[in-house]
């Protein structure tokens, strides 16, 4: 690879330790992902690692803000892992086109954009800031499914197959 060649997705996720899971089965009446077009929906992705949520409670009283960014990062990684199920290859990513992000907030946590600043770091490592760079929504709710203190959902676009 020369200077000028940019990183392949596998040689970023390689070279950051980062291991995109098996997608996590859904929890109700739902498809993880829904591609039309070159564009994939996930449906809202929770913290979860082997079918376990990483924590649960809300954010600011139970679960604390670093907690919870870290969490927007698992539920990231299992939207990811939703979109590579549709496609087979993250390098079809030609843009992570928006994130959103709910994060079940106690009474006066006002924090919610710094909680997914963890999805979007982890977006960028990934994507580098050309494709990974996002419009973001971060919106404090009373409650998410499970307890989960943080839900995250991607739109992207995709290139067509090769």
């Amino acid at each position: 690879m020369s200077s000028t060649t940019t990183p392949s997705v596998d040689d970023r996720l390689t070279s950051r330790g980062i291991t995109i899971p098996d997608p996590p089965s859904p929890v109700a009446i739902y498809v993880p992902a829904v591609q039309t077009g070159n564009y994939i929906y996930t449906s809202g992705q929770l913290p979860t690692v082997r079918g376990e949520l990483v924590a649960t409670g809300k954010v600011g009283a139970e679960v604390s803000p670093e907690q919870a960014a870290e969490a927007a990062r698992q539920c990231t990684l299992n939207a990811l892992a939703a979109i590579r199920s549709l496609v087979g290859d993250l390098s079809r990513v030609i843009r992570v086109v928006k994130a959103v992000g709910y994060v079940a907030s106690a009474d006066g946590f006002t924090g919610q954009s710094a909680v997914m600043n963890g999805a979007s770091t982890l977006l960028g490592e990934v994507f580098g800031d050309h494709i990974g760079s996002h419009a973001r929504s971060a919106v404090g709710v009373a409650a998410l499914p499970l307890g989960a203190p943080v839900e995250v959902e991607l739109v992207v676009e995709v290139a067509p197959p090769r």
